[in-house]
């Protein structure tokens, strides 16, 4: 019997600030080619519309941002912003863009969260930790929620928008490393990533109706900050 093809395993590396840059502009510019009436039709799957969608986006990268930012950054629970939905069943957000703005102001207030978050991982000591509802984690890890947030949000918005959207590879296999220890490895990271976060199936794998990511550092990361301080 002829072998079955799989993906290669790719090496572990960190998720950088670098990543996170990428991704968020890499969705920007899929989003930028949305047609200018399409943004109040729902989001793929989601019960948001598209314009909710990144509103919602945007306002997860500042969320995770703030949350880096004070000196002693709280472990039993966010940041206390005001949360609000502007509607029943609406996303509730800190984050609301400017309706008059229209969809190029909507993708400014995008980047610019994707870009405060990624200043604070750049800046933020490896060594800190802060709150979120899966365990505290450290910037490397908030890097690499935001990363899922813009990749499989973008994917949400690409089925409501007909878009075509295809993240790179190597990007998806390090978020999968990082966040999702329990996903399979051998087959294609982009897929797998969507099967991670219950939005599509996999070969031998059913679709996820409940799904989770692990933020926790490293153990290597751990372990290395140890021997330094040793």
């Amino acid at each position: 019997m002829p072998a079955i093809p799989t993906t290669p395993v790719m090496p572990v590396t960190p998720v950088t600030a670098d990543d996170l840059d990428l991704a968020v502009r890499l969705a920007v510019t899929a989003l930028r080619g949305a047609p200018p009436t399409a943004w109040d039709g729902k989001a793929g799957s989601l019960e948001w519309s598209c314009w909710e969608t990144v509103e919602h986006l945007a306002d997860d990268l500042f969320a995770y941002a703030v949350q880096l930012g004070p000196r002693t950054p709280p472990l039993d629970g966010p940041v206390p912003f005001v949360f609000e939905s502007r509607r029943p069943g609406g996303p509730a957000n800190s984050i609301h863009a400017n309706r008059a703005a229209g969809p190029a102001g909507l993708l400014q207030v995008l980047e610019a969260s994707g870009a405060l978050l990624a200043a604070m991982v750049r800046t933020t000591p490896p060594h800190v930790r802060a709150h979120h509802v899966f365990g505290a984690s450290d910037p490397e890890g908030f890097a690499a929620m935001g990363i899922v947030e813009s990749l499989v949000h973008t994917y949400d918005l690409a089925k409501g928008l007909g878009l075509t959207w295809t993240p790179p590879a190597d990007l998806c296999a390090r978020i999968l490393t990082r966040l999702f220890p329990g996903a399979p490895r051998t087959t294609a990271p982009w897929p797998t990533l969507l099967w991670a976060t219950g939005r599509a199936e996999l070969p031998g794998h059913a679709r996820l109706t409940e799904w989770r990511w692990y933020g926790a550092p490293r153990p290597a990361a751990q372990s290395e900050r140890t021997q330094a301080q040793g």
